[in-house]
């Protein structure tokens, strides 16, 4: 069995996810269509500021007298789910260094984005699959750009798309807020993957498995499967739900066979190391760093957490505390970075 044809619920969507924060695209407006998404006003933005919550993971991890901080973050959000809670803002104004899994920010960045949008596609699809595609365009308002992305990049579109009766849409993503925060803070934002690294999980060079991936994709889609897999995802992270987090190997049925928790591994694990390694490289370098990644890179014994904890980190996650009577503390003033090594200032991880 092929990677693709194992990989299915919440190991699908992950890639869906993690595709969004970077995938160029407008819906079609109409009548039947969920509005377009709009950005917020002022006095929204400044309502939220003051009461927002906050919501998903926060982790601080200590040595060598410095703190950095992960955050798990959700590529596609509901606009009140933007504006990051006190916790959070006061971790990202503490650091030195802002890590995402993409700057999108950088443009750099988004020239190899803008190359892989335009991998010539191979084959075209069975005619078949290909009627089934239109279809699913039309049903999820798909505007015309949509037909000019790889198959593959048009089915992660279509899935996001989905999620916009429930409210979620990528142009409200956790990342890229974070991102321009960060930039208006003044921080240094830096890549912990490449375009790439990303497009590698997500394109397919065999025609056989593309089609194999395409159909699984449009049963998932048109049977709503995906959409509520994603829904209860978005709603762990907004409640900052820990324990749903955590436990999602018991319900995503995205594990039961060895190929599919090879899939996993090849989704999460496999890319936790080096993420881990380049965050350990840079706080010990003087920096303390901000990282902000999808928040199952959060969970686990391969996650981010554990992994720094294996390198001598003290750990402590702060939203939600470890117990419910708890109170998490904000960061603590922390004394001014040692100066950083010539190549932390001029090096974007990859």
């Amino acid at each position: 069995m092929s990677a693709w044809r194992g990989l299915r619920g919440l190991g699908r969507l992950l890639l869906l996810l993690a595709a969004a924060c970077w995938l160029p695209w407008r819906a079609a407006v109409a009548a039947d269509c969920p509005p377009a998404p709009a950005p917020l006003d002022e006095a929204a933005q400044r309502a939220l500021w003051r009461t927002a919550p906050d919501r998903g993971l926060l982790y601080r991890v200590d040595k060598d007298g410095r703190s950095s901080w992960l955050f798990g973050t959700l590529h596609v959000a509901r606009p009140d789910w933007a504006v990051p809670g006190p916790q959070t803002r006061a971790a990202l104004q503490a650091a030195d260094r802002v890590a995402l899994e993409l700057d999108l920010t950088d443009p750099a960045v988004q020239r190899a984005l803008l190359a892989v949008l335009r991998t010539p596609a191979g084959d075209p699809l069975p005619e078949a699959l290909a009627r089934r595609l239109d279809q699913a365009a039309t049903g999820q308002c798909a505007g015309p750009e949509l037909r000019a992305l790889r198959p593959e990049l048009q089915l992660v579109q279509l899935s996001l798309l989905q999620l916009r009766a429930d409210g979620l849409d990528a142009a409200y993503g956790i990342d890229g807020f974070m991102a321009g925060l960060a930039r208006g803070l003044g921080k240094r934002l830096v890549s912990l993957e490449s375009a790439q690294q990303q497009a590698r999980l997500l394109l397919q060079t065999d025609p056989a498995q593309r089609d194999a991936q395409l159909a699984e994709g449009l049963d998932e889609l048109e049977s709503g499967r995906g959409r509520r897999l994603g829904v209860r995802l978005a709603q762990a992270w907004a409640q900052a739900d820990v324990d749903t987090l955590e436990s999602y190997a018991q319900w995503c049925d995205c594990l039961d066979t060895p190929a599919r928790r090879a899939d996993m591994r090849r989704l999460l694990d496999d890319r936790n190391p080096a993420m881990a390694a380049q965050i350990d490289r840079m706080h010990r370098g003087g920096l303390r760093v901000f990282a902000a990644v999808g928040s199952l890179h959060l969970i686990g014994p391969q996650g981010l957490p554990a992994l720094l904890r294996a390198r001598g980190y003290t750990v402590q996650r702060l939203t939600p505390p470890h117990n419910a009577g708890e109170g998490a503390r904000p960061p603590r003033p922390d004394p001014a970075p040692a100066a950083a090594p010539s190549s932390a200032n001029q090096e974007t991880p990859s």
